[in-house]
C-alpha cells in the first residue's frame, strides 16, 4: 500500500498460526514482507515464541484471529505481545479479525464468568496497547479495554456482495432482537425492507424462535448474523421464514464463520442459497462442496493499519 509509505524502520508486521493465508493477503495488501517469528511446542504442550530480528523502536502490527484450537492461539498470542515487549518494540497492535469469547459478554445467570472482559484484561495487561478487531458480537466490549480499540465493520463488504446478486422482492431478516440495529443498517445499505425474530436461549448453542415481526411472504430472506456457529440457530430461522411464506432460496449473511459441527449438515438445507461470510476464520476442511461464498477483509485491515500507523482516523471507513 504505496499510499501510506510504510517503512521497515519503523513498521512491522508479524502473524501467528491462527490464519496464516489472511496474513499473507494483509501484508500484500501493504506492499510489506510478514516479520519472522518461531513457534513452536514442547513435548509437555508448552508454547514458544521468539523473534528472531530486532524489533527495538518499531511499531508492531501482530495479526492472530481465534479459531479452533482457540485457547492454543489466545496463549501464542500472549507469549508474542510479551516476546515484543520485553525485546522493546514500539506500539504493540494486536489484530484480532475474530474476537473469541466474545459471546459471553455478560452475565447470563448467577456465577458466571464475563469471559469477553477476561480476555481483554489479560490482553491489556500482557502488554497490547491497541486492538483492531472485525464486528465484536457485541459493540460495549470495546468498553472492557484500558486501550484504544479501532472496532471495523464488514457490513460494506457484505452488502456490496449481495447487491451483486441482483435479487428480487428480498428482505433483510434480523435473527433476533440483538441483531435488530445491524439489520437496520443492512437494509439502510441495501435499500430494503426489513424483519425482526425474537428467540430465547434455553442453554448454549441452542436457540428457539418465538415471533416474527414484518411480512416475509413471497419475499427472498437475506439473514444478517454476526457469527454462524454450529447453524442450529440458522436452521430454526430458516424453517420458520419458510413456513411464514418466504422464499425456498434463503441468503444467509455473517461477519464470522466458525462452523463448528454440525455446521455442514445445517447449512445444506434445501432452502438455503448461498452463505456469504468473511474470511476472518480459516475455512475447515470438508465445507469446500458447501454454498459458502468467503469475502475477502484483508483490504479492510490493510487500509485500517495503513491509518493507524500514520495517525489517521478510521471513521472515514
Amino acid at each position: 500500500m504505496v499510499e501510506y509509505g510504510l517503512s521497515l524502520q519503523s513498521f512491522r508486521l508479524f502473524a501467528g498460526s491462527s490464519h496464516r493465508a489472511l496474513a499473507l493477503e494483509v501484508a500484500e495488501a501493504l506492499g510489506v514482507e510478514l516479520g519472522a517469528v518461531t513457534l513452536s511446542r514442547f513435548r509437555s504442550g508448552e508454547l514458544y515464541a521468539q523473534f528472531p530480528d530486532s524489533v527495538r523502536g518499531a511499531d508492531a502490527y501482530l495479526l492472530q484471529t481465534f479459531s479452533d484450537p482457540i485457547n492454543d492461539h489466545f496463549v501464542e498470542l500472549l507469549l508474542m505481545v510479551d516476546a515484543l515487549k520485553r525485546s522493546s518494540a514500539g506500539r504493540i497492535n494486536v489484530i484480532i479479525p475474530y474476537y473469541g469469547y466474545g459471546r459471553q459478554e455478560k452475565q447470563g445467570e448467577a456465577r458466571e464468568p464475563i469471559s469477553a472482559k477476561v480476555m481483554a484484561d489479560v490482553l491489556t495487561t500482557v502488554g497490547a496497547h491497541r486492538v483492531i478487531t472485525v464486528d465484536l458480537h457485541a459493540s460495549a466490549i470495546q468498553g472492557f479495554f484500558n486501550i484504544p480499540v479501532d472496532h471495523l465493520s464488514a457490513l460494506s463488504l457484505l452488502s456490496d456482495r449481495v447487491r451483486a446478486m441482483g435479487l428480487h422482492d428480498a428482505i433483510v431478516v434480523s435473527p433476533d432482537a440483538g441483531r435488530a440495529k445491524t439489520a437496520e443498517k443492512f437494509a439502510a445499505l441495501l435499500d430494503l425492507p426489513m424483519a425482526i425474530m425474537h428467540k430465547g436461549r434455553p442453554r448454549h448453542n441452542e436457540a428457539v424462535i418465538t415471533h416474527l415481526v414484518g411480512d416475509v411472504e413471497g419475499k427472498t430472506p437475506i439473514v444478517i448474523e454476526d457469527i454462524i456457529d454450529t447453524g442450529n440457530t440458522i436452521v430454526q430461522v430458516v424453517d420458520t421464514l419458510i413456513s411464514m411464506g418466504a422464499r425456498p432460496e434463503a441468503v444467509l449473511c455473517a461477519s464470522h464463520g466458525v462452523f463448528s459441527a454440525p455446521a455442514e449438515q445445517g447449512l445444506r438445507h434445501p432452502a438455503i442459497r448461498e452463505v456469504l461470510v468473511t474470511d476472518t476464520l480459516p475455512l475447515r476442511p470438508g465445507m469446500a462442496d458447501l454454498p459458502i461464498q468467503r469475502i475477502p477483509v484483508a483490504p479492510l485491515l490493510a487500509r485500517a493499519i495503513g491509518r493507524v500507523h500514520h495517525n489517521l482516523a478510521l471513521s472515514t471507513m
